[in-house]
């Protein structure tokens, strides 16, 4: 049953074209299994969203989260290849569980998967934009997350926030929504006496805390270190970029409506945002080879 109450505020959204990127800290439990409630919960947001025209890409981590619900790795296994068992084995549950979701409230979703090679060419780059426009252009909402079982060490994005980075710029979205477990960056060290969100990085601000730490989540990869960088590069390509915590309730549709004051942090977007051919160049500039 979809939250009435969520709707009027996903009608105000002043954005026509997000990306959401759904942390593997807002999807899991505590055990590290699959928080299928909490998947509920944003399938109502979005679906909110695309109803009131916002069209919606969701970048979304939890396969391997998922994988590990349903089977158990041998311990003769390494790392990487228990991480391909679990994701292999997890995105199926994962897309299935999002395509019922979706289609309960009357929306279809389609499957991308990708990998940091997909953005290395110009062509790969262009092919996959038109995979994305076209389910768009069509009521889809597309469903991104990394190709886990062939994308091993070198072949690896830094996290999904570095994909939703650079699916945000390839798509030419208004914002970029990181749904973490906390509700921003803070002023000081997090949970001290005092400490407070940041609520807005204006365009080239450096002076950020030094209490961001390169640490990582309990059961992602990425930290608040990569989402401030990414968000920082983002907001220069003139996308409005937000960190929150996707625990709360209806806390898309908060965050997105005219004149929303609900806590987390915003980078504000540049503005003079480059062109198409120099984004692409700007975020390929890790792929370089020689």
């Amino acid at each position: 049953m979809e939250n009435p109450d969520i709707a009027p505020n996903a009608a105000r959204c002043r954005f026509r074209r997000i990306v959401v990127k759904v942390g593997s800290n807002v999807l899991t439990r505590a055990d590290g299994t699959l928080d299928t409630d909490r998947m509920a919960a944003l399938a109502d947001q979005i679906a909110a969203l695309h109803r009131a025209g916002v069209e919606v890409i969701v970048v979304s981590s939890g396969a391997v989260a998922a994988g590990r619900g349903v089977i158990a790795a041998g311990h003769r296994l390494d790392a990487v290849s228990a991480r391909q068992l679990y994701s292999a084995v997890g995105q199926v549950k994962l897309i299935r569980r999002y395509y019922e979701l979706f289609g309960a409230r009357g929306i279809v979703c389609g499957q991308v998967l990708t990998t940091k090679q997909d953005f290395e060419t110009r062509r790969h780059y262009l092919n996959q934009r038109n995979s994305i426009r076209v389910m768009l252009e069509n009521g889809v909402v597309p469903i991104v997350n990394e190709n886990d079982t062939v994308a091993v060490t070198e072949l690896m994005f830094t996290d999904n926030d570095e994909l939703s980075g650079l699916l945000s710029t390839m798509i030419g979205a208004e914002a970029l929504i990181l749904l973490t477990n906390v509700d921003g960056i803070c002023d000081g060290t997090p949970g001290a006496p005092g400490v407070e969100v940041i609520r807005e990085i204006a365009p080239g601000q450096r002076d950020l805390p030094d209490c961001i730490r390169d640490a990582k989540s309990s059961f992602g990869r990425g930290g608040m270190l990569t989402k401030s960088r990414i968000a920082r590069k983002v907001a220069a390509e003139g996308i409005e970029t937000i960190i929150a915590d996707g625990r709360r309730d209806g806390i898309l549709p908060d965050l997105l409506a005219e004149g929303s004051r609900t806590l987390c942090t915003r980078f504000l977007p540049s503005p003079h945002p480059i062109s198409g051919v120099k984004k692409w160049i700007a975020h390929s500039e890790g792929f370089a080879k020689g």
